[in-house]
């Protein structure tokens, strides 16, 4: 056993593969982002919605840096297998108490300081383990001793916003994940860090995009809960499983595009595209996703009580075009970060989804989710026939 823990880091090749270990990792923040959506559903208003980002960007943060940790070496042998183990049991505490970590009651501050310290936790194991595997590398030393130290500083804010609880919390978790996130990108100009496995690192995002999209389908098992199942809800989640068929496809389109972009950038620009495309960019993506989940939840929630829920409130607007909206601007910057070229019509896309809001605001929500459906079948397949013409070179007018 001692031989075991006290054995070298295994680097990883170029040619490195996503691990059984890797993904059942992620099934901890599958749980996270149910909570999430828990959460966010309990209390559907604007500050929750708010609330509900600086959370996932907390759980994000928790993914990411055992991502990047597992990408550098082999995250299922020896000693970074037992650190990630118990980050994993960090990550399921912050998870348990997210619905609490908002509450201003007397009493509460206990369930913020729990999230905040597992929190921590997970975070002071990934730099220990990363110090530890990059011992030999002078550069990589300088890149941790930076992220270290904005790390560090980024714990101060959140420990005072689980003390002081309400707006001052908000605000102050705010500005410590922006440092926090931020950090890593700063880290990455200043000193870089390494990329070893380009497929891997691509592959595992683009793993944990397909768990959010999974969430969606979630959601309509939770809005209807125990209600006996009739038309409307048997067709809301048929449009839920058609968004999501469409979400999948958009994206998945331009992952191979990004990954290709880089699997041929070398050195620190592949590990610059990696920490600005995929780290930074791919949040909002997950994000824009969790609240289209939430809107399906809200909607099939509003159909098995049979609520009018559609005609009096904006939530389910605002969770299902809202959320659209920012996976597509997110997919849109993320396809500038990477390959560097973005059609117009990638742009105008999140725009369209926004006009598109008013209009599910006042829509019955059974029609607003099939508006929504209608919206992304018609974006989906443009793309895909410009993507066509573009490789048979063929003039791009629109057929008859």
């Amino acid at each position: 056993m001692g031989r075991i823990f006290g054995a070298r880091p295994v680097a990883t090749a170029e040619a490195h593969r996503t691990t059984l270990f890797e993904i059942f990792f992620d099934l901890v923040f599958v749980f996270g982002l149910i909570r999430v959506t828990t959460f966010m559903s309990q209390r559907p208003a604007p500050l929750s919605l708010a609330q509900g980002f600086l959370v996932l960007l907390l759980l994000w943060i928790s993914w990411l840096v055992y991502c990047w940790l597992g990408n550098n070496v082999a995250i299922d042998v020896g000693l970074i297998r037992a650190g990630t183990t118990v980050a994993m049991a960090a990550i399921f505490l912050v998870a348990l108490v997210i619905p609490d970590a908002w509450e201003t009651g007397p009493g509460t501050t206990g369930e913020r300081l729990i999230l905040v310290l597992a929190y921590v936790a997970l975070r002071v194991i990934d730099l220990a383990l990363f110090r530890w595997v990059v011992a030999g590398n002078q550069q990589l030393r300088r890149t941790i001793r930076i992220y270290t130290a904005s790390a560090a500083l980024s714990w101060i804010p959140l420990v005072l916003g689980a003390v002081f609880g309400g707006t001052a919390q908000f605000f102050l978790w705010a500005a410590a994940l922006t440092v926090d996130l931020g950090g890593g990108v700063v880290a990455s100009v200043l000193s870089g860090w390494t990329l070893r496995s380009p497929g891997h690192f691509a592959e595992r995002h683009s793993l944990v995009v397909i768990i959010a999209l999974g969430e969606s389908l979630i959601s309509v098992g939770a809005g209807v809960g125990v209600e006996r199942i009739r038309g409307p809800i048997l067709l809301a989640g048929l449009l839920t499983l058609a968004v999501t068929v469409c979400l999948y496809g958009l994206y998945s389109a331009s992952a191979a595009t990004a990954r290709n972009a880089l699997t041929t950038a070398t050195g620190l620009q592949r590990a610059h595209v990696g920490a600005n495309a995929y780290s930074v960019a791919h949040f909002p993506v997950l994000a824009g996703i969790i609240y289209v989940a939430l809107g399906v939840e809200q909607v099939l929630a509003g159909l098995a009580h049979e609520e009018p829920r559609g005609t009096s409130i904006w939530m389910p607007a605002i969770a299902l075009f809202g959320g659209t909206a920012l996976f597509l601007a997110a997919r849109a910057t993320f396809l500038s970060l990477s390959v560097r070229c973005v059609r117009p019509g990638q742009f105008i896309a999140p725009v369209a989804a926004l006009l598109l809001l008013p209009a599910g605001r006042y829509l019955h929500d059974l029609v607003a989710l099939g508006l929504l459906t209608a919206f992304l079948v018609v974006l989906l397949s443009y793309e895909a026939w410009t993507r066509r013409a573009a490789t048979s070179g063929a003039p791009q007018t629109p057929p008859e």
